[in-house]
Parts: structure tokens; sequence; C-alpha cells
């Protein structure tokens, strides 16, 4: 399966579906951190070149509801954002899976089909993450932890917080592989 993944700098999922066999290619504004195959630019350079799959994970910066307080203030950004999104849920592409933080998308666009959170995946800690599902089954949680703490939210302020807190959890980049992966 030819698989691209949208917006996505650190390779976690692009290397889950590696693993598994799929040809997959990360595609950002920024370098991967890890080396494979990765386009840096924009992602409307390469959405029509044949992908069976598409995983976007878009950023949140003028999406996410837990930055409400300024939405007044950038309402052109939110709307570029919106754009955005439509964009890529609107690719030639059969199966597509955008994921996003609790965020405007719910009420500007669609309901999540989904939301899934970190310790149903093996992590003991919480992050709602919304999933907009095209051509793709529900993810089934794969290791449901307990000791459940709120690390991403509560990171402290930094230069790389942002980067930090965008990461996809590895359980969930090998659950998206080995159950999309097979779709």
């Amino acid at each position: 399966m030819r698989v691209l993944v949208a917006c996505e700098y650190s390779g976690r999922v692009r290397d889950a579906f590696r693993a598994l066999g799929h040809d997959a290619m990360s595609c950002d504004l920024l370098p991967t951190e890890v080396a494979g195959p990765h386009y840096q630019g924009d992602v409307f350079d390469v959405i029509g070149d044949g992908w069976d799959l598409l995983i976007a994970h878009p950023p949140c910066t003028h999406l996410a509801v837990s930055g409400a307080r300024w939405f007044k203030e950038k309402q052109q950004e939110q709307a570029d954002a919106l754009d955005f999104v439509r964009r890529l849920l609107d690719a030639p592409i059969p199966r597509i899976a955008l994921e996003n933080p609790v965020s405007v998308i719910s009420s500007r666009i669609a309901k999540p089909s989904q939301v899934i959170q970190p310790w149903q995946f093996g992590h003991g800690e919480t992050k709602a993450t919304c999933l907009w599902l095209k051509g793709l089954p529900l993810l089934t949680p794969t290791d449901v932890v307990s000791g459940r703490e709120n690390r991403v939210h509560r990171m402290p302020p930094g230069p790389n917080r942002w980067k930090e807190r965008s990461r996809t959890f590895q359980g969930i980049a090998s659950a998206m592989a080995d159950q999309w992966g097979r779709v």
C-alpha cells in the first residue's frame, strides 16, 4: 500500500507503516527527524501521486479549542487552517484519516468519526485525539493502561514545546499501521 503521512516531521507513523512493508512517505514543511522517505515542502505538491492512504496531521495552532481565547484575534488564520483541512479531506485518495485534538473542525466541518486516547494504545497519558475517517474503520484499542496523567498538556513552556506536543504516540502509530494497513 502507498501511504502518505502529511504534516509529519517525526517519521513515527511513516516508519510504523514501513516496518510492515508498506511504501510510506512523510511530508512536512520541516525536515524529518529520522532518516526515511520524506518530502520537505507543501503536501499538495505530492498529494496527487497515486496514494492509497493519506494520514494527515494538520497543525492545530489555529484550530484547537485549547486556544479558544485567541480565536477572535486570528480569524483569518483560522479560516486558512480550516480551508487546509477541507483540502486534505477532499484529496483524491480513497482512504483518509485526519488527526487533530478537540478543535473547531468539529463545529465548522464535521464531527469526528472517533476520539481516541493514548492510554488506549499503551501510554499512561491522556490527550483526546479526534479522527476524521474516510474509507477506514475505527481504530480498535490495543493496550488499555492505567496510570493516566495529563503530561502533554502540562509540558513546561519552551521553544520546542509545540514540537513535543505534536508527536504521535508510538502505540497509536503502530495501531494505525497494523489496522489500516490491512484495509
